[in-house]
């Protein structure tokens, strides 16, 4: 079955399932729309909101004739050949497709007329065609199943009323507020001159893995979270790239949205995990001043795993990047695949021929380049911060999920930068303090393997289905059970293991150097070790045995039934209320209030109101802003967050920033009072 039966009938599995599904729900909606609101509903899912204007527009291609009403598909294209010129560019001599039976629209060809005088009845019963006009009937039926997959998505999600608030998924055209650049000259901007320590590289490190614990926690929690997060991973798949002959594959096509939702969590779990390992390493750095055999495998293994979320960040930015802005300056190699068995896409073309007409891009295409250092990034991060400072508008053409994933990479480049200032960080190493990196690599190919067996479409189909009550701890539920059943245990465990796995081995390593180091011998960086790796079996059985003797305390990066965090951080003691301005009142009301539909928060006037309670506020890496208190607060932690770069907080931006506050300084909808 070539690509077009295959995707013909995949997208009609979907439809089928959908409509087994939702049918009484889709026709009680659909019953209760207005004319307008149908009409709205079926342009929702339009590409550019196009649509047919009869039944013989020719706008759309050939074979989408006639999808208005009229006659089937094959006596539409048969029309089409017969009396427009409709032809296939290839002949397909003595090739056949049939479209019966459980091999539907598959196509053979025919050599011997042994053969030919079989198929006679079904070419007579006109289920048989020429191949020529089955591909153009293939289309046709594509295209209209495509629509109609999504047409239902559109009516579930304009008519649901028990939905959780909509996840944001298209980007927001809102003009710049012109109030940020006044609002942010009156705050006490607190320069980053003061010598840094490793002391306090390892609490930056800390602070943003807190942060990204806290967005795991709410992906777990808040199904606003999960949806807005499978949608990005999904609609971001490098099989959207066009190959080097224009070729891509439908976004709607459901079988890749379950492991989008493990994607979507792995990721998060996966960069909280990475920063756990990043702090605990300074930590150890910290302790080992004297001893100069383990200090070196020390920032050996640190020169590695900053390497590792180096490349990690630039992947995620890079896979933004070619399926939004840079969409036109990417190809999809065909056949082609890397470590992870996602398909290569590489940049087409020359991003310096953009340096005049769209420097932005340029810049942006520049840090998707393999091969990209520190050095080199940091160069473009400058030059694209300078020119978004300059050119505020550039900014706000970035998509969402860009600017964050930008702002990732300018962190880790800046963590990098500012490690390097502070200790000799050695060049990365393909075989040496591989420790972390080696083992990382290993869980996440294992859950590579298994992604595609995944089936979550009972709940993510749609994925805004997700945002109904009880669908979304399903899916997460089901999802733990499934790497259970994979792997002998949970997903945050296999990190979670992972690192504390790493880490035994540092300290092992370090004795062990420090042994030689007493008996005079001499004291070499070890190898990783060129191990065959065990097998599945093996593993998931080890793993099984663990589960035994494992506390009955839940991971810290479990995604069903989320544990306190392990280090949570008790706010000092604070006076019980503020007393301030209505205005500056409504923002932290925005920002606790406890219903769903919080109203969104504009950046210039949260980073106003902190600045009334007495906080300085310090540009960092990229988009990322430090809140220091005030000396006049018990608590001295500072408070670290992502600028939107839209010119307001809205969705999970809100709930992230209220909970991290809560957390640090225990804020909460009584703490503040207008005088």
């Amino acid at each position: 079955m070539d690509k077009n039966a295959t995707l013909l009938n995949e997208l009609h599995s979907d439809l089928a399932r959908k409509y087994q599904k939702h049918a009484a729900v889709i026709e009680t909606i659909w019953q209760s729309f207005s004319p307008n609101e149908r009409a709205k509903c079926f342009c929702a899912g339009a590409a550019g909101g196009v649509v047919l204007k009869h039944p013989l527009d020719r706008s759309l291609g050939d074979y989408c004739e006639g999808l208005n009403g009229g006659p089937g598909d094959h006596a539409m294209i048969e029309d089409s050949v017969r009396t427009r010129g409709l032809k296939h560019a290839n002949p397909f001599k003595n090739c056949y497709t049939m479209f019966q039976g459980p091999m539907y629209a598959t196509s053979y060809q025919l050599m011997a007329k042994e053969a030919l005088a079989a198929f006679e009845p079904a070419i007579r019963a006109r289920v048989c065609v020429p191949q020529s006009v089955g591909e153009f009937i293939m289309q046709r039926q594509i295209y209209t199943l495509q629509t109609l997959n999504i047409l239902i998505e559109d009516i579930l999600e304009q008519g649901s009323k028990s939905r959780a608030e909509k996840a944001p998924t298209k980007k927001n055209k809102k003009p710049i507020d012109d109030g940020v650049v006044e609002a942010m000259s009156k705050l006490n901007v607190r320069g980053s001159h003061a010598k840094i320590t490793l002391s306090d590289l390892a609490a930056r490190a800390r602070d943003h893995q807190d942060i990204l614990e806290e967005y795991l926690g709410l992906l777990s929690t808040e199904p606003l979270v999960l949806a807005h997060a499978v949608n990005i991973w999904f609609f971001s798949r490098p099989e959207l790239v066009p190959d080097e002959k224009g070729r891509r594959l439908p976004v709607h096509t459901d079988k890749y949205i379950s492991a989008a939702v493990l994607e979507a969590v792995n990721s998060s779990i996966q960069g909280a995990a990475v920063w756990k390992y990043i702090a605990s390493i300074l930590e150890l750095l910290e302790k080992s001043t004297e001893d100069r055999a383990c200090r070196a495998l020390l920032l050996q293994e640190i020169s590695n795993i900053c390497q590792l979320e180096f490349s990690r960040a630039q992947s995620l930015f890079k896979r933004h990047v070619q399926t939004a802005m840079g969409s036109k300056w990417f190809k999809r190699k065909s056949n082609m695949y890397d470590n992870a068995g996602n398909p290569r896409v590489s940049i087409s073309g020359k991003p310096e021929d953009l340096t005049v007409s769209d420097p932005q891009l340029h810049y942006m295409l520049r840090l998707c380049q393999p091969k990209l250092t520190v050095s080199t990034a940091t160069t473009w991060i400058k030059k694209l911060s300078e020119l978004h400072e300059s050119h505020p508008q550039e900014r706000e053409k970035l998509e969402d999920r860009e600017a964050d994933s930008l702002g990732d990479l300018a962190i880790i480049v800046g963590f990098i930068q500012e490690l390097a200032s502070v200790i000799p960080i050695p060049s990365f190493s393909n075989n040496k303090g591989q420790i972390f990196a080696s083992k990382s690599q290993e869980v996440e190919s294992e859950l590579n393997q298994v992604k595609d067996q995944l089936d979550l479409l009972d709940f993510v189909v749609p994925i805004d289905n997700l945002l109904e009550p009880g669908v979304a701890p399903g899916a997460l539920e089901k999802l733990d059970q499934f790497i259970i059943e994979k792997s002998g245990t949970k997903m945050g465990f296999l990190y979670q293991d992972m690192v504390a796995d790493c880490l035994s081995g540092v300290q092992a390593k370090c004795d062990e150097l420090k042994a030689k180091s007493v008996q005079g011998l001499k004291t070499e960086l070890p190898f990783a070790p060129s191990t065959t790796p065990e097998s599945r079996e093996i593993r998931v059985e080890q793993r099984k045995q663990k589960e035994k003797t494992r506390p009955s305390h839940s991971s810290i990066y479990d995604i069903v039934t989320p544990a306190e965090p392990a280090r949570s951080q008790q706010p000092a003691s604070l006076p019980r209320t503020f007393k301030i301005d209505e205005s500056t009142a409504e923002i932290f009301s925005r920002l606790f209030c406890k219903s769903q539909s919080r109203g969104p928060v504009a950046w210039a006037a949260f980073a106003e109101a902190m600045a009334k309670l007495g906080f300085s506020i310090s540009p960092k890496y990229g988009s990322v802003y430090t809140f220091g208190p005030p000396d006049s607060m018990t608590a001295k932690k500072s408070f670290t967050v992502h600028r939107p770069h839209q010119a307001k907080m809205e969705g999970y931006r809100v709930l992230m920033v209220a909970r991290r506050l809560q957390k640090l300084y225990g804020w909460d909808e009584e703490t503040f009072q207008v005088r």
